[in-house]
Formats: structure tokens, sequence, C-alpha cells
């Protein structure tokens, strides 16, 4: 059984930053990939960004490539999101997820087995 804990979320003004945390306890599977996901209200999950406890290779939707960043500390089962010149429309409930998705599948929120209970992030223009 794998739980995992958001923390890092608040209120910052356009352009700020923020770092999420995600402590993973028990065991992640090698083959498994970590992500990132949001959810604004009124709209769908939607994946922003991945990285495959393998590989260390990372995936990102366009409207964050180049802003946010995905880490992981493999010794504190810790997985981070770092996030850069924030806009408004990043405003969301921000989720971390752990599961068997692959490259062509990362954005998938069906292909995570294990979920955070969220950490809002609300961005101010």
């Amino acid at each position: 059984q794998v739980q995992l804990v958001e923390s890092g979320g608040g209120s910052v003004q356009a352009g700020g930053s923020l770092r999420l945390s995600c402590a993973a306890s028990g065991y992640i599977i090698r083959g498994y990939c970590m992500a990132w996901f949001r959810q604004a209200p009124g709209k769908e999950r939607e994946g922003v960004a991945a990285i495959y406890i393998g590989s260390g290779n990372t995936d990102y939707t366009d409207s964050v490539e180049g802003r946010f960043t995905i880490s992981r500390d493999n010794a504190k089962n810790t997985l981070y999101l770092q996030m850069n010149s924030l806009k408004p429309e990043d405003t969301a409930m921000y989720y971390c997820a752990t599961g068997p998705a692959y490259a062509g599948s990362w954005y998938d929120q069906f292909k995570y087995r294990y979920w955070g209970q969220g950490t809002q992030v609300t961005v101010s223009s």
C-alpha cells in the first residue's frame, strides 16, 4: 500500500513561484510513474508533469513546459513540482499520483493507482 501526502500549496501573485512536495510512504515499484495532476473548478483533471521512476525521464503538458520542473528525491521518497512564472490559469487543486503509466499514457488519470488528497494553488492577477 502506498500513501501520498502533498504540501506546499498556497496563494501567490502572477509571476511568482511555489514548490509542491509529495511525500510517499510504502514501496513504489520501479516501473511506475509518478505524476502531478491538477483540477480547476468545473474542469476535468489534467496531467501536468510526470517522472518515470526507473529512467528519471520526464514529461510535461505544453502549458507548463519551461515553467514547471518535476523531480524526485529517491532517498526521501519525495516528489516535487517547482512552479515558476505562475499564471492565474494555473489555479487549481494539485494532486500527486503514482501507478503503471508509461510514456504514451502519462496524462491518463486512470493509469494511476494511488493518489494524494491534493493541495490548493491559487494565482492572482
